[in-house]
């Protein structure tokens, strides 16, 4: 029998350009959004970084000084960046120690349960940010729920938590959990159940199935986590300024005080660049984690 060669029409090289011309055109108004509201205004910051102002006249003056810089280095503004990665790595830490047994629970409960249970979990962002904030400042401060509670089991000076960093790691904590929840119960409920009963099969214990089964599957949701709450939090500025009442800075306080009461918009601009460094090394060091685990 001869062999019959069926041919596939293929699309003309101008028609083929053609449709490339269209998908570009597609995406020019989102190259010209994301252009005007992000790339220049971050070429701004950059630009007044290494620039310099008179604080008398509040003249800007261009050119190329690190002085910015070295400014930063100063023990004031490095304690000050040193504490909001503290408070950003604690509170991470405590929604990942908060959030994982509860994602592991609602994972684990029948479908109609796990709608009503994340609906829970989302209640809270149906409120005000602003107004949250400060019903934690009503839990935490003197005369508050916390302190009644502290003085009925014994505590004769009550427990008040106000201006404090621990305010501030709890408001950040109360504030950002339910992102890290919500995270690692998309990677819970993506898992396979015969992979757990496969591991009991074999021998392992619900523990040791635990940890070398759901644990490393839920990796991804877990990093994807640390980076939506511990990047926003280092940078977090209404919780220090309500929680702190001004007394702990972070660098999301210092950077306003920069722009809108000091008037030194390249010393603010350099801490604002650090501030994106420093997150930007965050992001890749998890990301480059995130390789080797699953090399």
């Amino acid at each position: 029998m001869g062999s019959v060669q069926v041919g596939v029409a293929r699309e003309p090289a101008p028609a083929r350009r053609l449709r490339a011309w269209f998908r570009s055109l597609l995406a020019l108004p989102t190259i010209a959004w994301v252009g005007l509201f992000f790339a220049v205004p971050l070429g701004l910051i950059v630009l007044y970084s290494f620039a310099s102002v008179s604080l008398v006249t509040f003249d800007v003056t261009f050119g190329w000084t690190w002085s910015n810089y070295s400014q930063i280095a100063q023990r004031l503004y490095l304690d000050t960046l040193t504490r909001s990665v503290l408070l950003s790595v604690t509170a991470t830490a405590g929604c990942l120690l908060l959030g994982f047994p509860l994602a592991y629970f609602v994972s684990r409960q029948p479908p109609r349960m796990q709608r009503a249970l994340l609906a829970l979990i989302m209640i809270p962002f149906w409120t005000s940010f602003i107004v949250r904030t400060y019903a934690i400042e009503n839990l935490l401060g003197p005369g508050g729920p916390l302190d009644h509670l502290a003085r009925a089991v014994g505590f004769s000076h009550g427990l008040v938590l106000l201006y404090t960093p621990s305010a501030i790691a709890v408001g950040i904590l109360y504030s950002y959990l339910p992102l890290m929840v919500l995270q690692i119960y998309v990677s819970l409920e993506r898992i396979e159940p015969a992979l757990i009963d496969a591991a009991a099969d074999l021998g392992a214990r619900p523990r040791r199935s635990f940890w070398r089964v759901t644990v490393p599957l839920a990796a991804p949701g877990i990093l994807v986590g640390c980076v939506i709450v511990g990047i926003p939090a280092m940078g977090e500025y209404v919780i220090p300024e309500v929680l702190g009442g001004g007394k702990t800075l972070m660098l999301g306080n210092v950077l306003s005080a920069q722009f809108l009461s000091v008037g030194n918009d390249p010393f603010g601009s350099a801490i604002a660049v650090v501030l994106m460094v420093v997150m930007a090394i965050a992001l890749l060091a998890l990301r480059r984690a995130r390789k080797l685990e699953a090399a």
